[in-house]
């Protein structure tokens, strides 16, 4: 039946997950109030918000950290969320979005500080939407990126497309259970809340690819910054369970989802202790290119990539729809 989740639900399921506590927090989600009250910090305020729906089994994980990592990539530490969580049917458990929101937000140290649910019979599967806030000294943005920078990449790419291949398409590529089994794991590293805060003291841009991958990503940095990238393909590191899985489905790993990695441009003479700082923190980063003038473009090995990039996985969801 459509409507609000009704308060027992509300009073058992949501009021007290709520992340990490925040004495800014003056209220908080609770039976009968409809806003939240924060008391900030001086500093910038930082918003990003994003829509999760395609992973239903973990939608509330997601969705925590694709806001987060928006507000991390902008310099800012991920403090507090809202969250709306709109479920198609009764049958479906809000207590296990709301365990995993409340174990994500704990994980990068954000409160949940309100939010809304209800029930909506036109859906298929949860639609949860999260609006993650922060406060920044110092606003790296996407388009900061100047000629003559270095750009890196945390981890790999494709680290949250992998697990998308592995858990939506294993079986049907002929991909042995245990190289799926790891794939899988790989969404446990979709925040890059750590990459950020490590890395952001000498970013001058700082972008996650999503959609559409590195290669998005790279092309978006590119046209935000108005400058050319140039990349080599060959040291963009790409992990043994993408290149197995990616092959099977034929699709490229610099062109599917990308959560999980960062890319940051930095100034040369700050490459080496950017890299050092990412060492530190326990974040793998590789250096895949350079910033150059020209006309805003994104350069791998000869291939000049001009319009937006379109991810590949789509057309596998298509052929199995």
């Amino acid at each position: 039946m459509p409507g609000k989740v009704p308060p027992g639900e509300l009073l058992e399921h949501v009021f007290d997950r709520t992340g990490a506590p925040d004495d800014a927090v003056v209220q908080g989600p609770a039976d009968g109030e409809d806003a939240a009250v924060i008391d900030p910090p001086e500093g910038r305020l930082v918003v990003s918000t994003d829509p999760i729906s395609l992973a239903a089994s973990a939608v509330g994980t997601l969705g925590v950290h694709v806001a987060c990592n928006d507000v991390a990539a902008s310099g800012a530490d991920p403090r507090w969320l809202t969250a709306v969580v709109m479920l198609p049917d009764e049958e479906t458990s809000i207590g296990t979005i709301t365990d995993d929101l409340d174990a994500a937000a704990r994980e990068v140290g954000a409160t949940i500080v309100g939010g809304h649910s209800e029930y909506v019979d036109a859906l298929e599967r949860p639609l949860v939407t999260l609006t993650a806030m922060g406060i920044s000294d110092r606003f790296v943005p996407t388009g900061g990126a100047e000629p003559g920078d270095r750009v890196l990449l945390t981890k790999a790419a494709a680290v949250e497309g992998t697990a998308i291949l592995a858990a939506d398409f294993g079986d049907e590529l002929g991909v042995d259970a245990e190289t799926c089994e790891r794939a899988a794991g790989f969404l446990e590293e979709i925040s890059v809340v750590p990459d950020a805060r490590a890395v952001r003291e000498y970013a001058t841009a700082m972008h996650d690819p999503t959609e559409g991958g590195v290669a998005a990503g790279l092309l978006e940095l590119a046209r935000a910054s108005d400058v050319r990238l140039e990349v080599d393909r060959e040291a963009v590191p790409i992990r043994p369970e993408t290149e197995t899985l990616c092959a099977a489905a034929g699709v490229d790993p610099l062109r599917i989802f990308g959560s999980g990695a960062l890319l940051a441009a930095v100034p040369d003479a700050d490459c080496a202790d950017a890299l050092a700082a990412l060492a530190d923190a326990g974040v793998e980063a590789t250096e895949i290119g350079r910033v150059r003038e020209g006309d805003p473009a994104l350069e791998v090995d000869g291939e000049t990539i001009t319009e937006p990039v379109r991810d590949e996985l789509y057309p596998l969801w298509e052929d199995s729809a």
